[in-house]
């Protein structure tokens, strides 16, 4: 699934390009997670500005309200000044003057979605449990020690949660809590003030190199420009199950939380 870094990465791809465009056209395909909600044609003539992102959502703003988009899944937004006939998992296309954003979503869990504003509904509704932004000044220690205050399940699968800080997914959480040097397993109450803020600035220093990296490309994601990322070949412990500890050696552990795949080291990653 593209986290934060991911959906960053889509933004800057696409977003200088967009800015000023004139809508021409909108084409739908198959039915997605939600459905659009506006007549495609009320969107021609308006002018596109400048793309922002909150959490895994982006919203390009229009004249009279604007597009909520999420990849799901599986997505990727394709920018192309020349683009080519829609295929069978093509199922949203935005014409404009400047080009084509297309969203491309094999298992259609994505969506655009259009809104009045992100203070209205539908936009206000589906942003409304998001946490904290990570890479943004606010986001410290103190946030997250508030946030994960009686929480008792462990502090990976907090963190997945998005509710108190939004697009740390699967491979940057065990690479956060590696780098803080936190057992994965750790109920998330119990983490102290001081090493909530180890970990705060780990979860920022690891969607940095992410972002830098140009994201993680596990299996299909893709820019908008049809590029890779290539944070995955950087990773410390993710995907290194059974290879020593670039630290101290220890083979690296693979165990399932919440049906998802937690990569850390025994001997590094601390419960106390």
């Amino acid at each position: 699934m593209p986290e934060l870094p991911e959906v960053e990465v889509t933004r800057q791809s696409f977003a200088a390009q967009l800015l000023g465009a004139r809508v021409l056209d909108v084409r739908l395909g198959k039915p997605l997670r939600w459905p659009l909600g506006c007549a495609p044609e009320s969107l021609q003539g308006q002018t596109v500005g400048e793309a922002c992102r909150r959490g895994k959502y982006l919203w390009l703003p229009l004249d009279r309200g604007g597009l909520l988009m999420h990849l799901g899944m599986s997505g990727s937004l394709r920018y192309e000044r020349m683009p080519q006939p829609p295929g069978p998992h093509d199922h949203f296309d935005l014409w404009t003057t400047h080009g084509l954003l297309r969203l491309h979503d094999p298992r259609r869990f994505g969506a655009v979605v259009w809104s009045q504003s992100l203070e209205t509904d539908p936009a206000r509704k589906l942003l409304a449990a998001l946490g904290a932004e990570p890479l943004e000044p606010g986001f410290d220690g103190a946030v997250l020690h508030a946030g994960l205050r009686g929480r008792r399940l462990a502090i990976k699968q907090a963190l997945l949660a998005g509710d108190v800080v939004v697009g740390v997914g699967n491979i940057y959480a065990s690479e956060a809590l590696f780098t803080a040097g936190i057992d994965p397993r750790t109920p998330a109450a119990r983490l102290s003030r001081p090493r909530c803020e180890r970990l705060a600035q780990a979860i920022r220093e690891t969607l940095r190199r992410a972002l830098a990296a140009g994201g993680s490309t596990l299996r299909d994601f893709r820019n908008a420009q049809g590029h890779g990322g290539a944070y995955q070949d950087q990773a410390r412990v993710y995907g290194r199950q059974g290879l020593p500890c670039l630290n101290c050696g220890t083979p690296i552990r693979r165990i399932v939380q919440g049906q998802r795949s937690t990569y850390f080291c025994p001997q590094c990653q601390t419960r106390g």
